[in-house]
């Protein structure tokens, strides 16, 4: 059984669609945008017929930048960066895989996402080793981890009335249209030569 860690932005939408995971997992883990992305993906969850499961966890306090709605600390490479965040949430949702019978649980990296240590393919590797020999045996894998955004949507084909229920806003519910998560879906749109939703 697999499944896909689903945060209801363009790049997790589109493997959604290419992959048709048993089960898509959000977390909720207290960043400010939480509500907007649970309910993109849900509608996608709804639209392909995929089961959708949901965690939340409260880790605002430890949060930083503008996921967190605070300034970001001083290691931060990057405006929205949150210690360990990738660690955490495939923590938080490898745990309800594992509950759920996932053995492979999909992220939706990309090759631009190297700018953090957690979007590298070597986190990738260890994290699906660290967890793979634990208990249930679940793997982590990055299906899109060799491509940009507009390549991996080309790549699944998803509708574009589909993917425009992406929420990409990293500070919160509503697209801000300046944040570096707005600027890369309006981008992603514009290397597609659609126009933006």
């Amino acid at each position: 059984m697999n499944g896909l860690l689903l945060s209801g932005g363009m790049d997790s939408i589109s493997i959604a669609w290419w992959k048709r995971p048993d089960v898509c997992i959000f977390v909720d883990y207290g960043q400010k945008p939480a509500a907007a992305e649970e309910a993109a993906g849900r509608s996608v969850c709804e639209a392909i017929g995929i089961r959708h499961e949901v965690v939340r966890v409260d880790c605002s306090s430890l949060g930083s930048g503008d996921m967190a709605g605070l300034p970001p600390i001083s290691l931060a490479p990057v405006p929205e960066w949150w210690p360990f965040r990738n660690q955490l949430i495939l923590t938080l949702a490898g745990m309800a895989a594992v509950r759920l019978g996932v053995t492979d649980l999909m992220i939706g990296a990309l090759a631009t996402d190297g700018q953090h240590a957690d979007g590298r393919p070597e986190f990738i590797e260890r994290i699906s080793g660290l967890m793979g020999m634990q208990e249930g045996g679940l793997t982590v894998s990055a299906p899109a981890i060799s491509m940009t955004a507009d390549e991996l949507v080309r790549t699944s084909c998803v509708p574009r009335e589909v993917l425009g229920w992406a929420h990409s806003c990293h500070i919160g519910n509503f697209a801000c249209g300046g944040c570096r998560g707005c600027v890369k879906h309006y981008r992603t749109w514009k290397a597609l030569g659609w126009e933006p939703h």
